[in-house]
């Protein structure tokens, strides 16, 4: 096959994630270049991300330049990729997870827990904001844009007294002295897709079949079941869903966590389910989820 194109936002992050793919397709004897792009996410950073659109916007441009035959495949971090994608594309391959959890920066050290009331704390994550309301109501939450040295300097200017940001992210980027600590995957449940790496590419191309060969199986299954659960509520998901899935193997068994709330996190709904069949678990977990008013809880934030 001719050159494989790359095609990459142009964040720090994002070259991270589109030279780690590189290196791989490298050393599998294949002849790359990467292409950045630039998304609509990346560009109005005055906006809240949900405002306008939510994550697709981060890929909306990738997967254009896929049809228009620009570049081969695109990279994704996997949690800003929408659960239901256009069917002329395909997610071929998943690299190995990194550390899934939420990461708690705070300007002065101070632990999450011990936060006066009216401390102000930026997160572009519907689903943070939620679980951050749930355990303190007396929290103020506001939308931070930007990649993560810029959200970083807005809390150590004073703007926020705190932030929380993916473990993974910072990383990759050599900024876990930043870190205060790290939230329990049961504090605050990750996104579906945190801290994994996707490759998309179309869906009937010689790409997709290349890049399966760098693909890693654990973080694959992971992403079924987690995008799983995200799909049994179809089109009823959207940028302000307070929504999170997440996926592990504990004591031989597979066990995925759920969290779902309205905007506000008034009904806050959390489940855990394990077992060795995982459509089983995708549709216990969606099914427990409905049971609890999931339904009701999506069109609440929907309304807002």
């Amino acid at each position: 096959m001719k050159r494989l194109r790359i095609g990459t936002r142009g964040s720090p992050l994002a070259m991270w994630q589109a030279n780690e793919v590189a290196v791989r397709l490298e050393r599998a004897g294949h002849d790359v270049e990467i292409k950045q792009i630039r998304t609509s996410g990346d560009v109005r950073l005055e906006v809240a991300l949900a405002a306008i659109g939510g994550k697709g916007l981060f890929i909306k441009e990738l997967e254009e330049a896929l049809v228009r035959d620009q570049i081969d495949l695109a990279v994704h971090s996997l949690k800003d990729v929408p659960s239901i994608i256009d069917e002329r594309f395909v997610l071929a391959a998943f690299l190995e997870r990194g550390d899934a959890r939420d990461a708690w920066l705070h300007k002065d050290g101070a632990p999450f827990e011990r936060l006066p009331d009216g401390s102000r704390i930026g997160t572009s994550s519907p689903r943070r904001r939620a679980q951050i309301l749930a355990r303190n109501r007396s929290l103020v939450v506001d939308p931070i844009r930007g990649n993560v040295g810029t959200r970083i300097r807005t809390m150590h200017d004073g703007i926020f007294d705190g932030i929380v940001l993916a473990g993974a992210g910072l990383a990759r980027l050599n900024r876990t002295i930043d870190i205060t600590s790290y939230f329990d995957i049961d504090e605050m449940v990750p996104a579906a897709g945190q801290g994994i790496v996707a490759i998309e590419t179309l869906a009937s191309s010689e790409a997709a079949e290349i890049v399966r060969q760098i693909g890693d199986g654990w973080s694959a299954l992971a992403a079924h079941c987690e995008r799983g659960v995200l799909q049994k509520f179809g089109t009823r998901l959207d940028c302000y869903s307070c929504v999170a899935v997440h996926a592990t193997h504990e004591n031989g068994n597979l066990q995925i966590r759920a969290f779902l709330s309205d905007y506000e996190a008034s009904t806050p709904l959390r489940v855990t389910r394990a077992g060795n069949d995982p459509e089983k678990l995708i549709e216990d977990v969606a099914n427990e989820l409905m049971a609890g008013g999931a339904i009701e809880l999506l069109e609440r934030s929907v309304a807002r």
